[in-house]
């Protein structure tokens, strides 16, 4: 459609012109934390089953019939935006294998498939005390690792 002219825009004139090419096009947006804090005074924990074990994770057959699930579990009443760490902090309370100083902790989700069968997914490992020298995940959230109410957490101590 040659000579239309595009309806001119109201507002702050443009600025001059640079000679030379133009730039490099500029950053996207940084993308939001995908979850929202909690208040924790106002917001009810959740109940999140925990189960350990010395030396790997548990498999995903251990999971396989319902209420035949393993032993070892501690239940602790938290929200979706506690991190590794304060679960690391909670874990060494109930079991003395994770207080060792060289001890570290792979944390796992268990949950259904679409075919209902349980998987185990790892999602992060803490040290049992941390330092600079080796990082961890232990500032990641429950919810910004995907965490969905109902699913459990196992936690290999190795």
């Amino acid at each position: 459609m040659a000579g239309v002219e595009a309806p001119r825009r109201q507002g702050r004139p443009l600025p001059p012109g640079r000679g030379g090419p133009p730039g490099p096009p500029p950053p996207p947006p940084k993308a939001a934390s995908r979850f929202e804090p909690v208040d924790r005074e106002k917001t009810c924990p959740l109940l999140l089953r925990v189960f350990t074990k010395i030396g790997g994770h548990h498999t995903d057959a251990d999971f396989a019939v319902r209420g035949k699930e393993p032993k070892d579990e501690v239940q602790i009443y938290t929200w979706k935006d506690a991190t590794l760490r304060e679960l690391t902090d909670l874990v060494k309370e109930v079991a003395p294998e994770a207080r060792r100083r060289d001890a570290m902790l792979s944390f796992a989700f268990v949950y259904p498939d679409k075919h209902g069968r349980f998987v185990v997914k790892e999602v992060g490992r803490t040290s049992s005390y941390p330092n600079g020298r080796r990082p961890d995940s232990g500032v990641k959230a429950l919810a910004e690792l995907s965490f969905q109410i109902g699913d459990y957490l196992d936690v290999a101590i190795i």
